[in-house]
């Protein structure tokens, strides 16, 4: 159990040290901004959507290592993904995170299961589902910026 909670530890640390998607999409048709007041996270996430597929997609921001991880993970869970199976994705991830006890579908999250142990500490938990909320905003074309609180 160690072992696999090192490999947990050391995915999370890639993904907090090299973002995957980590940019400005210059041709995104949406974007959102969030912001966690508890910690100082805020991002941006763009999209790139074509035909209800999400043909692209990026974030730039600052935060701690959950909240970059989770932003790079999600990053990779939802390119080429239709915005149904993005908010597909958003409610089984939300589900893991917030609700421990919760059936969760571990072959639709794939790698996102790593960002489990997040759920016991709940101060931590905006943290990682700040990217999350910000996907949902652009997906709905929101001018607002979303917030943790």
């Amino acid at each position: 159990m160690a072992n696999l909670h090192d490999l947990y530890q050391e995915i999370l640390l890639e993904h907090n040290n090299k973002p995957r998607n980590f940019r400005k999409l210059e041709d995104a048709n949406r974007k959102a901004d969030g912001y966690n007041p508890l910690c100082g996270d805020q991002i941006t996430v763009y999209l790139r959507v074509e035909d209800d597929v999400i043909a692209d997609v990026a974030f730039q921001g600052v935060g701690c290592a959950i909240s970059r991880a989770s932003a790079s993970m999600l990053t990779q869970s939802v390119k080429g993904q239709t915005v149904a199976k993005a908010e597909e994705i958003f409610d089984g991830f939300h589900s893991l995170i917030t609700q421990p006890d919760a059936e969760v579908d571990y072959d639709l999250l794939g790698d996102l299961e790593m960002l489990s142990g997040v759920s016991a500490f709940p101060t931590r938990i905006k943290c990682a589902v700040l990217a999350w909320h910000t996907l949902n905003a652009a997906i709905e074309g929101s001018e607002d910026s979303v917030t943790t609180e």
